[in-house]
């Protein structure tokens, strides 16, 4: 049993994360915003990646960091580079000044293509800040993560309910449910992770070639049992025009933003083979049919859908 430190643990992916180590028998020690009610295993610190003192005493005596703290949509774009470049700056420094070694850094695919988007470009320049730290640091680059609990693929459940599930331009995404996430930066922050140092892994759900986006719209479909499900693509221009809309109607609750579809529209999304994590460590155990459907179930459990 280990202390493990993780960023980010009360949101969608780390949830899962604190969840998985509390289940291996590991002791966390985690950063929250806000008061968060007690939990055996926990220890609670609150502040946030711009608290150095909140970082501090995250990081001190800590076996091993999980930093999945980071930002993913904001119509402020100085708001990107706060949270996931200089956030991620703050991390490595109070590891620095506690002596603690051990990295998981999250980042994203899209930081496999940074001129398509102002978030991929901050996780891309926060990979470099990672890779230049001298610590033993391993990158994770998710694909689309999905589970219960979360918002950003729900739309596209909700539109399913109704036969219909509007689509970026023809192209390609991997998937990957969040507990099998959960479940590799667990084993990276706690296993014996010498040969994964200094590596970055795209991990996925096991499907060769990832999903097509027809494909992923039809399965999404079947999860909400409806048997075929009209699935159009929509250019660009009319993206960028419903970006526009979603601002208008749901304010700074928008999903659908202009920085989004820079790299929604990008054709390939789907995990390079050569960034596979080794099968010794990790294998995804949620394929991603099973997964989807178990996600609908739990969405229209909970009235999401």
């Amino acid at each position: 049993m280990s202390l493990l430190a993780i960023t980010g643990a009360t949101g969608f992916v780390g949830s899962a994360v604190l969840a998985e180590a509390l289940a291996q028998g590991h002791q966390v020690r985690a950063l929250a915003r806000r008061e968060q009610p007690p939990r055996a295993g926990v220890e609670w610190v609150r502040g946030d990646l711009g608290d150095e003192d909140a970082l501090a005493a995250l990081v001190q005596g800590a076996e091993a960091v999980i930093h999945v703290a980071g930002l993913t949509n904001t119509h402020d774009p100085a708001e990107f580079a706060v949270a996931n470049v200089t956030g991620t700056a703050n991390v490595i420094a109070a590891m620095k000044g506690a002596g603690v070694k051990r990295l998981v850094f999250v980042s994203s695919l899209s930081a496999r293509q940074p001129e398509l988007s102002l978030y991929g470009a901050s996780k891309a320049k926060a990979e470099a800040l990672v890779e230049a730290s001298g610590l033993d640091w391993t990158t994770v680059r998710p694909p689309a993560v999905y589970g219960p609990r979360d918002i950003d693929m729900l739309d596209l459940f909700r539109a399913a309910k109704w036969g219909v599930v509007p689509l970026p331009p023809g192209g390609a995404t991997s998937i990957i449910h969040a507990d099998d996430l959960a479940a590799l930066l667990v084993a990276l922050a706690a296993g014996n992770a010498a040969p994964t140092r200094r590596k970055v892994y795209e991990p996925d759900d096991g499907r060769e070639g990832g999903w097509s986006h027809k494909e992923l719209a039809a399965a999404i479909g079947r999860a909400m049992g409806r048997g075929r499900v009209a699935a159009p693509h929509l250019p660009r221009g009319v993206l960028e025009a419903a970006a526009r809309a979603d601002r208008r109607l749901r304010g700074d609750r928008a999903k659908l933003t202009a920085d989004r579809v820079g790299y929604m529209c990008h054709p390939n999304w789907v995990a390079r083979f050569d960034r596979k994590p080794p099968p010794g460590l990790w294998q995804p155990r949620i394929p991603g049919e099973e997964g989807l459907k178990a996600t609908a179930d739990w969405y229209r459990r909970e009235g999401w859908v």
